[in-house]
């Protein structure tokens, strides 16, 4: 029998709007999720939008993950310092179906991860549709390790687990030195 207490472990969820932040969090999570979501009014498709933040959690292991998933559009740019105060790790989301979504992932991450260093992992979701950016090519754009950056199909539960095992990946790197 395990004795070892879960260790809990924040998770900060963002990326642009549209990118599939609340889809993962609804795909991984153990517990029901909560949101914030509102009928979105742009003409993108989308049915909902986040206005204030999505949560959900997880056991994995000997831990006790609670994802904090933000909203993606600029306006709600206040709550992203709050919701990300105290996180572990960051995992960034961009569709990869959508090039307009670029410039405001480029401002998160110089945001994010320039005014305080955090390990992070960029998933690129969407890479089911035809002419979509590859994390490669989203790697480059951002001028980052393409290790750092994968696909991902937020739908699928062991495709967001993924996600999160090597974000953890790098998180041990980080503490090992």
């Amino acid at each position: 029998m395990n004795n070892h207490k879960n260790q809990n472990i924040k998770i900060f969820v963002t990326g642009p709007s549209g990118a599939g932040k609340t889809t993962f969090i609804r795909s991984i999570s153990q517990s029901e999720v909560l949101t914030t979501d509102v009928p979105c009014t742009n003409a993108k498709g989308k049915k909902e939008t986040t206005v204030a933040m999505d949560y959900g959690s997880l056991n994995l292991d000997r831990y006790s993950i609670h994802l904090f998933g933000s909203p993606g559009q600029d306006r709600f740019d206040f709550t992203w310092d709050i919701l990300r105060q105290g996180a572990l790790g960051v995992i960034m989301l961009v569709g990869g179906h959508d090039p307009e979504q670029l410039p405001l992932l480029k401002k998160m991450h110089d945001k994010f991860l320039t005014e305080l260093t955090i390990p992070y992992i960029l998933g690129v979701t969407h890479q089911d549709l035809a002419e979509v950016w590859t994390p490669a090519e989203v790697a480059d754009y951002l001028e980052i390790d393409p290790f750092l950056c994968v696909g991902i199909n937020a739908l699928d539960e062991n495709s967001a687990t993924d996600v999160l095992v090597r974000l953890f990946e790098i998180i041990e790197k980080e503490i090992e030195g």
